[in-house]
């Protein structure tokens, strides 16, 4: 019994540990964001304007705005900011994700935390994002599930849910470390590091029947040629000379 118990405790754990790595750092937590609106005044404002859209839109209440405005997990290293109000013409880009996120998502996986969505470029490249980084024009968000599930658990439910609804919405899915993903609605597609080569979805690895979180299958070394010895080469016969 106290065997299985501390076997039950490191499973726990290891769900924990997971989690926490895939969520940002103090920079972009709630209290945070409140600092932000209380020295910035402008700032507030953009916000105050961005929330009375989403609630004219009906998309105010499936994340906290906090969340939906976090930048990239790798802000404090790129000098960028933690927090960022998108110029207004995007903004209906981010409603159609958030849309599919609550019709979709949310239902198969429960509560999620947002904690990645726009970017401005020069963020977006300091933080290796794709040049055409969906993150760049506010339709992506990067999500991590706020309850205890396993990366396999989360494969199989998303992967479900965007073959089903996914092509229809034009949704995106991208699989990152630990436990974190990313939705889009941008165009339907998916991603990941899965697979023989460690370059395939873990949908598609899913869908033929394979483990995805299998190890890529390693590369056979290419043995280069030994070097022929002068003694053992082939020597040419001398010219003929004429009598």
């Amino acid at each position: 019994m106290h065997k299985l118990l501390l076997i039950l405790l490191a499973l726990l754990a290891g769900a924990h540990g997971a989690s926490a790595q895939s969520l940002p750092d103090a920079g972009q937590s709630e209290a945070a964001f409140q600092v932000h609106l209380a020295h910035k005044p402008d700032f507030r404002s953009e916000v105050e304007e961005l929330e009375a859209w989403l609630r004219a839109k009906r998309v105010h209440d499936i994340f906290p705005t906090w969340q939906i405005l976090r930048t990239a997990s790798m802000w404090r290293v790129c000098n960028g900011p933690p927090f960022e109000v998108p110029a207004r013409k995007l903004w209906p880009k981010l409603a159609a994700t958030l849309r599919f996120v609550r019709d979709h998502v949310q239902p198969a996986l429960g509560p999620l935390q947002a904690v990645s969505a726009y970017r401005n470029p020069e963020l977006n490249v300091c933080a290796g994002g794709a040049a055409n980084s969906a993150h760049r024009d506010f339709s992506a968000l990067d999500l991590v599930p706020a309850k205890g599930l396993s990366r396999l658990q989360i494969f199989h439910q998303v992967c479900r849910v965007h073959s089903i609804k996914g092509p229809g919405a034009g949704a995106g899915l991208g699989f990152y470390a630990f436990t974190r993903f990313h939705v889009d609605t941008r165009s339907f597609r998916r991603w990941g590091a899965a697979g023989p080569e460690g370059n395939e979805s873990p949908c598609a690895v899913l869908e033929r029947g394979g483990d995805p979180e299998a190890p890529p299958v390693p590369r056979p070394e290419t043995v280069p040629p030994a070097p022929v010895s002068p003694s053992s080469a082939e020597v040419p016969p001398l010219p003929r000379r004429n009598p």
